[in-house]
């Protein structure tokens, strides 16, 4: 299972940035223009993905954005600057895809001010960025349970897997920027002030959310990956005692503790719109998957707080944490809410819904028997040898250690105008202005001093003077 949310992704309509922006100098008549093929090159692959069955190709996506952006930014700073006059106030059209709707027709919302593009825009980038780590997932398999698989190729396949955790990281630190930084600019659009519905993309919290879960995932992968070498081995020779390339079952424990921590607060912050009276609720799927995977991270972090205890002998301690962490997965295999990779709103199509639920469970089934076979082990080792008491799981809670993070997320910088104030060719200009003025400053001076004549007349009355 990839343990990574599948985003449904937006489509947008068309707008013509030379139909609200000009310059009185005709200065960037052409950088505009280029400026509306950008946005008009991402309406056509993101209305070229909407209708493409499996597979999309998020990484042109994530190009395209790539190159639209710059010039996004730049259009927005020489606003700012008065280098660009506004004529009429921009509406930009977007889907929005993390509402709660019906009958899987996402609603499309007229918004004006570039703020609020920018907003829609970071948020389909930090999509792609999401969704295509978890394609990269997918395609690797479960290539650490291959009996045949050679070191090589399995570290080459970690690295691949370490490539996952990198795109998540940053699309956690785009989700972040949007939530602090770039929806402080819709706070005063007139659309915000209105009493119509403001969709999950514009909350501060949605985004705040979704930076979390994003971690999640990171986290979730960055401990698959931390555990290749042990699965392989374990494969070979299944149960305890575990494999000597095992990590630490402690250290485990404290990893799933985070990310279940991460999920939680997640799901919190998703379910703050559904209690506003002008914002529309977040999609059902969504708050499921973020709900769903605290869970099943929590019993995760019993089951290696069993092993845990178990490897340093605490026999009773050991079929505690196991007999709670087999209950738990097998609520979640038999009942679970079935939010485990997208669907509906906030999701993907019906298909990757499907498949999302299909890996939940198939991961889920394999876990319990897993820890199903670690409590028969230590439950044998415990009425045969150690004969300790069991505790209750309100001791056993009292004895749950704090969570702790693998990976951070990487924080977003803007990149750099494609024209106007801040890009590289306003900088250059400008330093060779100045430049040019020091030049002419210093020769200036340097004909002050060969003409004594003129030195010397600023010294005192008369001079040059000579009788």
């Amino acid at each position: 299972m990839s343990g990574v949310h599948v985003f449904q992704l937006p489509t947008t309509g068309s707008l013509s940035f030379t139909d609200y922006f000009a310059d009185g100098l005709d200065v960037y008549t052409t950088q505009i223009s280029e400026a509306t093929q950008a946005r008009a090159n991402l309406r056509a692959v993101l209305k070229e993905s909407k209708h493409t069955d499996g597979d999309k190709d998020y990484l042109k996506l994530v190009k395209t954005l790539e190159e639209y952006l710059p010039n996004l930014y730049a259009i927005i700073s020489c606003v700012a600057s008065g280098d660009l006059v506004q004529a009429q106030e921009p509406v930009f059209s977007w889907r929005t895809t993390l509402s709660a709707h019906l009958f899987n027709n996402s609603p499309r919302l007229d918004l004006p001010t570039l703020p609020a593009e920018l907003v829609f825009t970071l948020l389909t980038y930090a999509f792609a960025l999401s969704n295509l780590a978890r394609l990269n997932v997918a395609a690797l398999g479960t290539y650490e349970r291959e009996r045949g698989i050679s070191d090589v190729e399995r570290k080459a396949k970690d690295e691949k897997l370490g490539f996952a955790v990198m795109l998540l990281c940053r699309a956690s630190g785009l989700f972040e920027h949007v939530s602090t930084t770039a929806l402080s600019g819709t706070e005063q659009t007139p659309s915000r002030k209105s009493n119509r519905a403001r969709p999950p993309e514009l909350c501060k919290e949605v985004a705040s959310a979704l930076s979390k879960l994003a971690l999640a995932s990171a986290q979730s992968l960055a401990i698959r990956k931390l555990m290749t070498k042990s699965s392989y081995d374990s494969t070979v020779s299944p149960g305890p005692p575990l494999p000597a390339s095992h990590p630490s079952p402690g250290l485990l424990a404290k990893l799933h503790l985070e990310a279940s921590a991460l999920c939680a607060s997640a799901e919190s912050l998703l379910r703050i719109p559904s209690s506003r009276k002008h914002d529309m609720e977040v999609a059902e799927p969504l708050l499921l998957y973020a709900r769903d995977s605290a869970s099943l991270h929590d019993a995760l972090a019993r089951k290696w707080l069993g092993a845990d205890a178990g490897a340093r002998e605490s026999n009773g301690v050991a079929v505690g944490f196991l007999g709670w962490a087999k209950r738990e997965l097998e609520t979640l295999r038999d009942g679970g809410s079935g939010g485990g990779g997208g669907g509906g709103g906030g999701g993907g199509k019906k298909e990757e819904g499907r498949d999302g639920r299909r890996e939940r469970r198939e991961r889920i089934s394999a876990e319990a028997e897993d820890v199903a076979q670690f409590l028969r082990y230590y439950t044998r080792m415990n009425d045969t040898l150690s004969f300790q008491p069991v505790p209750s799981q309100a001791e056993l809670q009292a004895s749950v250690p704090a969570g702790r993070l693998a990976v951070a997320a990487k924080p977003f910088a803007p990149p750099t105008p494609a024209f106007g104030p801040g890009s590289v060719e306003y900088i250059r200009k400008h330093a060779d202005a100045l430049d040019i003025g020091d030049q002419k400053e210093s020769s200036a001076d340097g004909g002050q001093r060969g003409n004594p004549t003129t030195s010397s007349s600023a010294s005192y009355a008369g001079a040059g003077s000579y009788f």
